[in-house]
């Protein structure tokens, strides 16, 4: 028979931070005004805390009166308090604490090497503080902007990592490799830029200040040129067997060897196009069908209104996320394949059961995503089925259905009587792995 007073246990630990019985440490948390004397136990946060840890196993602490004395400036009292609680009897409520409040928290268990509370807080912040890490990254990283700021450097490795698990990051992969490599170098300035020169100890202290952030990165969405030109140079930071799957997928005709990371949303939200087919969509909107805005000056911000695997995969989903908002794109990737298809709506979409007459509209087909060479767009010829808005069907382009979805399908050109677009490599009946819709609003 086994029994289970593990909750007790707990209680009685948290009546002794209460009561301060016995305590032999002596922690000042905070500075100047805002410095408070807390008291602990020296057992309970050598075995709770790396930190303290090795502070005590080095004796280099200072004793006054039988006590050890701790000093920590960088850590507020509240703060302080809350780690100490968790140290005691493992609880903690994040949820009461501010967005920015849960980060220093962040950081201070970092430097008291807490794992197991470090794990919670990254996943918290992960989670539920979405909205506060994408719109306050000044007050969060106490930098200019994320990643192109010079003072990127300066963030904590707790606070990088946290960033690097991000799906939503606008930038390339081989951007976010380079800022790392960047981050790294700031760690160690005394190692020389030139990897071929590093001697054995500069590997090794290398390789450990990178090895937390190795599984973070997406290799397999970084281009071959890119891989070999700026990766594969530091080669021996990274491991052997990736090295030579990364190879091996690069060299592989059909790229179909197991990619456990999904390419980050690079802009605007997409999970399925980047900035450069932003830009070209910019270009088609314009009617400059062959001189392609850059990336950096296309007139246009594209606002995500709709994703099937989010929001759901039916016509009523649809209509109630997109219906009534003024010039949309429509983007599909088609299942097993690397093209994607779609359409821009100069109008808007509605459950009127109308037709619609525009010759802005458009229909476009990338036939490989990654080949933008590989792109086609044709204009509607301004007859009245330009945009066609019923409660049946999705989004539906053309009155024969140049491109329509419906009954859990999409389709094009299966009536040619009523042609609006001319064709651009859209399959005539497909499925679709996902496929998103962004309102169009000029700059």
């Amino acid at each position: 028979m086994s029994f289970d007073y593990s909750q007790e246990a707990i209680s009685d630990f948290e009546k002794l931070l209460e009561f301060d019985e016995e305590y032999n440490v002596v922690i000042h948390a905070g500075e100047k005004e805002n410095i408070k004397e807390i008291h602990a136990h020296s057992n309970i946060l050598r075995i709770r805390s790396q930190y303290f840890c090795t502070a005590f196993s080095d004796e280099l602490v200072k004793k006054e009166d039988g006590k050890f004395i701790f000093n920590v400036p960088n850590i507020s009292p509240q703060l302080f308090k809350i780690i100490l609680r968790f140290i005691y009897c493992g609880k903690i409520d994040l949820a009461k604490l501010r967005g920015s409040d849960v980060l220093k928290l962040l950081i201070a268990v970092d430097e008291l090497k807490i794992q197991t509370l470090i794990l919670c807080i990254q996943e918290y912040l992960t989670k539920h503080q979405h909205e506060f890490l994408q719109q306050n990254p000044i007050e969060i990283f106490e930098t200019a902007t994320l990643f192109k700021s010079s003072q990127f450097i300066n963030l904590k490795a707790s606070l990088l990592e946290i960033l690097l698990k991000r799906d939503d990051l606008s930038l390339d992969e081989i951007d976010i490799w380079d800022n790392l490599i960047k981050w790294c170098f700031s760690q160690h300035p005394s190692i020389q830029q030139d990897v071929k020169k590093w001697n054995k100890e500069e590997i090794a202290i290398m390789e450990r200040t990178i090895h937390r952030f190795i599984p973070l990165i997406r290799f397999y969405h970084i281009s071959s040129g890119d891989f070999i030109a700026k990766v594969y140079p530091f080669k021996k930071m990274i491991p052997e067997d990736l090295i030579d799957n990364v190879l091996a997928f690069h060299m592989s005709q059909d790229k179909q060897l197991n990619i456990d990371k999904p390419p980050r949303r690079c802009f605007y939200g997409s999970i399925i196009i980047n900035k450069k087919h932003f830009a070209i969509f910019s270009s088609w909107i314009e009617k400059h069908n062959y001189s392609y805005y850059t990336e950096k000056n296309f007139p246009y911000k594209f606002n995500l209104l709709y994703r099937a695997s989010r929001d759901g995969n039916t016509v009523v989903d649809f209509h109630n996320k997109c219906d009534n908002k003024e010039a949309t794109v429509v983007v599909i990737k088609v299942t097993n394949s690397e093209q994607i298809v779609g359409g821009y709506n100069p109008l808007f979409w509605d459950l009127s059961g109308r037709t619609k007459s525009t010759n802005d509209s458009f229909l476009y087909s990338f036939t490989n995503k990654e080949n933008l060479q590989s792109a086609k767009v044709g204009y509607s010829n301004g007859n009245q089925y330009s945009i066609c808005c019923y409660s049946q069907y999705g989004p539906q382009f053309g009155g024969g259905s140049d491109l329509c979805f419906g009954q859990g399908k999409w389709t094009s050109n299966s009536d040619v009587h009523y042609h609006t677009y001319p064709k651009v490599g859209i399959p005539n009946e497909f499925k679709a792995d996902d496929y998103e819709v962004f309102q169009v609003v000029k700059k």
